[in-house]
């Protein structure tokens, strides 16, 4: 069997994607509880279903085929041991302390079949669903105001920040808000245990045990040799620093990590929220990542005299920046909503700027964004547009629903 992960470029033929079809966990968000779920709005199931299923078709329909977490983590659990230890693994990292409480959900969660197991875990547990004599302790009952005893994971269909694909290896994320924090489990035990993945040797480039975040919407693969990463307020510096040391210690076809510095707020969550690669020599952008004249904190991140150092060399332009490591005279910046003072930030915070490119000049994209959308076409980019009036309220576009398991090399 070939390599399972290939990803060279961001805008490689596209050949086998990872998705999560969102389920029930969506179904869990009350208003109380948003800001602690990392949500804006309540999504309606049926709608939001129906979008991720046309999501899915249009990639299908370009010959891409569809893996789903669900199914994945599903076949990973294959005997009881593995199940018994992935349900340990998620009750202590979702701070289940006390003995009763992680004794009887423990027991409530393996007696479902595997499939209905995974779906229960990732829609969260509510403490309605423990019978009231199972509560041993004082505590128990003081806390009832609170409905779950496992919080629901309704950002799991971003499947592009637990884990990134890079060359043949992966990074396994450490998610920086708590609410995320398991997410990334799922891909550990896929790795490990899932028949497509378990034989073969997939190097890690940075795992989820490390102290500080790193999250795959902030990872991009620019060209073989080259990777960007963003300083955002979700990856830390030390995180890139630690996986460019990795890299570089463990494979000599990556040369230097381009690590981009930008504003750390909600509507910039990622750098793919502001800046994504479409075509050989074309990329949309948010022009207010940029400072006067284009000025950003930039720095280019290469194997310095040993294998515990770095040679890190600060930029300024990112249009110069980006010509200078991918060996192109002309780049186009193409900007989110025609750089319009309204167009713009509407779309930007309706992920105009985040696309899947699926080919080099190809690329999927919301349809409510239609100045974006427009302004590709006029920049010789062919556009796919889908459905997104349920699906955008999670903030995050085609490129954070999707985690790229093999492309083409181009």
């Amino acid at each position: 069997m070939k390599h399972p992960l290939h990803v060279t470029s961001e805008i490689g033929e596209l050949q086998t994607v990872l998705l999560h079809r969102p389920g029930h966990e969506v179904e869990n968000l009350t208003p109380d509880y948003l800001g602690r779920l990392l949500f804006d709005d309540i999504p309606y199931l049926p709608i939001i279903q129906k979008e991720h299923d046309y999501f899915a078709q249009t990639l299908r329909n370009r010959g891409v085929e569809v893996l789903y977490l669900t199914t994945l983590v599903t076949e990973a659990l294959h005997t009881e041991e593995i199940r018994e230890k992935f349900v340990d693994d998620i009750l202590s990292e979702s701070k289940i302390t006390g003995e009763g409480v992680y004794r009887n959900l423990k027991e409530y969660l393996l007696s479902f079949p595997t499939k209905e197991m995974v779906e229960k875990i990732m829609a969260g547990v509510r403490k309605s669903e423990i019978p009231v004599s199972k509560k041993q302790h004082l505590y128990e009952m003081l806390e009832d105001h609170y409905p779950f005893y496992l919080d629901p994971m309704p950002n799991l269909y971003f499947t592009r920040d637990p884990a990134a694909t890079i060359g043949n290896g992966l990074t396994i994320n450490r998610m920086r808000e708590e609410a995320r924090r398991r997410e990334s489990l799922f891909m550990t035990y896929v790795i490990k245990y899932h028949p497509r993945f378990a034989n073969h040797d997939i190097p890690i480039w940075f795992n989820r045990d490390y102290e500080f975040p790193m999250e795959g919407g902030d990872e991009l693969v620019l060209s073989k040799d080259t990777i960007a990463i963003g300083i955002s307020a979700r990856t830390a510096a030390k995180a890139i620093e630690r996986f460019a040391l990795n890299l570089f210690k463990r494979q000599q076809e990556i040369k230097r990590v381009v690590a981009v510095e930008i504003p750390k707020s909600r509507a910039f969550m990622h750098l793919d929220t502001v800046f994504t690669m479409v075509d050989y020599d074309k990329f949309t952008i948010h022009p207010a990542i940029q400072g006067p004249e284009g000025n950003m904190n930039i720095f280019i991140l290469e194997k310095g005299k040993d294998e515990e150092t770095l040679k890190i060399t600060r930029k300024t332009n990112l249009l110069e920046t980006l010509k200078e490591v991918l060996g192109l005279k002309e780049i186009a910046l193409i900007p989110c909503g025609g750089g319009d003072d309204i167009a713009g930030p509407r779309e930007q915070w309706n992920d105009g700027s985040n696309t899947l490119a699926i080919a080099p000049g190809v690329v999927v994209t919301y349809d409510r964004n239609y100045v974006s959308n427009q302004l590709l076409r006029e920049n010789g980019v062919e556009v796919i547009e889908v459905l997104s009036s349920e699906l955008a309220r999670g903030r995050g576009g085609p490129r954070c629903m999707s985690m790229p398991l093999v492309r083409k090399d181009i």
